[in-house]
């Protein structure tokens, strides 16, 4: 009774940090959930991948909060969000998002995803479609197929060891093309410095098994005609982690959707195509005519 007071109360103390931006957290299901606030204008939600957190978005707060509500969010077990101690599915995810947007009393946002985000950005609008105005899904796909089910098997066991430097190169490199991989090496190598560290930390090893682990068995395919928001699907040519054939699947179900496939570049888009991937976005979200139907007329 007294962890279901305090998740009615949550935690409704702001933490202000620059004008317009602020920093909080609250409580779901008795436990803490992380976000940020930056800007003010018409809502997006940005929905992190497996291994990302807020601060994976830095580079991009300028722009996506120069005309626009920026709402950034760490799902359970990233970032600074609690990690739990049991396994779950996406539904948590969902209805974590769904409880962000009653405590910050927003009733209705775009949504962006990239890869684990768009997962659960799918399940949302499916779950609650009137809490979604447009829908950007970066990376993504359908479903778990058997090829990426067995290659998060690899990254948990991986996990297992215990060694961050294991963790991090068998995870990461398949993330980026080659393309970019070679030329932002430096960047890669320093990416390993920041990194290696921090997967070497039991708590994060045993938060991404948990991560991968909530993917398995996830398959939308037969609802994706249930999805009604104008959506935007962005694939990548060399994606490895997610085939160009499981993504172009979103499109072709979704009736209300538009496609737009990057060539040369990784599962990792907003990082090796950061211009591009701002554009998209916001280009989607803030143009306001839909139809044109003046051209026609």
């Amino acid at each position: 009774m007294r962890a279901y007071r305090q998740e009615r109360r949550c935690v409704r103390k702001f933490k202000k940090f620059e004008r317009g931006k602020f920093m909080s957290e609250f409580l779901f299901k008795g436990k803490k959930v992380y976000y940020e606030l930056h800007g003010e204008g018409e809502p997006i939600l940005v929905l992190n991948g497996i291994m990302m957190s807020t601060e994976s978005w830095n580079a991009f707060k300028p722009s996506f909060s120069k005309d626009n509500l920026l709402i950034l969010v760490d799902f359970f077990d990233q970032g600074r969000s609690d990690r739990l101690d049991f396994e779950y599915k996406h539904d948590l995810q969902v209805d974590l998002l769904k409880a962000l947007l009653e405590h910050i009393k927003i009733d209705r946002v775009n949504v962006v995803g990239i890869s684990y985000g768009s997962a659960v950005a799918l399940q949302f609008v499916l779950k609650y479609p009137r809490c979604v105005r447009r829908l950007c899904l970066f990376n993504g796909a359908a479903r778990t197929s058997s090829w990426l089910t067995e290659i998060g098997w690899a990254w948990n066991e991986a996990a297992k060891l215990g060694s961050g430097r294991d963790y991090y190169y068998t995870t990461i490199p398949p993330v980026y093309s080659t393309y970019f991989y070679e030329r932002r090496l430096d960047w890669m190598k320093n990416r390993a410095k920041k990194l290696i560290p921090y997967f070497d930390r039991k708590d994060v090893q045993e938060s991404l098994i948990r991560l991968t682990n909530s993917s398995e068995g996830y398959d939308v395919s037969d609802r994706l005609g249930e999805v009604e928001c104008p959506t935007l699907i962005v694939n990548a040519t060399d994606d490895v982690l997610i085939p160009l054939v499981e993504q172009t699947r979103l499109h072709e179900g979704i009736k209300n959707s538009e496609m737009v496939i990057i060539p040369k570049c990784g599962h990792a888009s907003m990082y090796e195509k950061p211009m591009l991937f701002s554009s998209l976005v916001l280009g989607w979200i803030n143009v306001k005519d839909e139809d044109y139907e003046s051209i026609f007329a």
